[in-house]
């Protein structure tokens, strides 16, 4: 039997963040798990800020909270999908 090569990194974070239903969150590390590339977290970071038409907002902490360059068009994205952001002064965090 064949065995397929793995996709490209950036392929396969694109792939995995696609994935992610509409009002559901995943944290980069998993979506580095999903991706093939286990502990490779920074990696989906740096990838999410190329690709694009990927719904990069899903893409959070793993202790629920959102990168602060991002995160008040972060958080307004969620909200509009239904999920629970809970602001504290600058910082934003996923309340699961």
């Amino acid at each position: 039997m064949p065995v397929t090569p793995p996709l490209p990194f950036s392929e396969a974070v694109r792939r995995a963040v696609r994935a992610i239903p509409r009002g559901q969150v995943r944290s980069y590390a998993q979506v580095a798990l999903y991706a093939g590339k286990p502990g490779a977290a920074r990696g989906v970071g740096r990838e999410l800020k190329t690709l694009e038409g990927v719904p990069w907002w899903r893409v959070i902490r793993s202790d629920g909270t959102l990168a602060p360059a991002v995160a008040p068009e972060q958080a307004r994205r969620l909200k509009a999908e239904g999920v629970q952001v809970k602001r504290s002064g600058e910082h934003f965090r996923v309340q699961t």
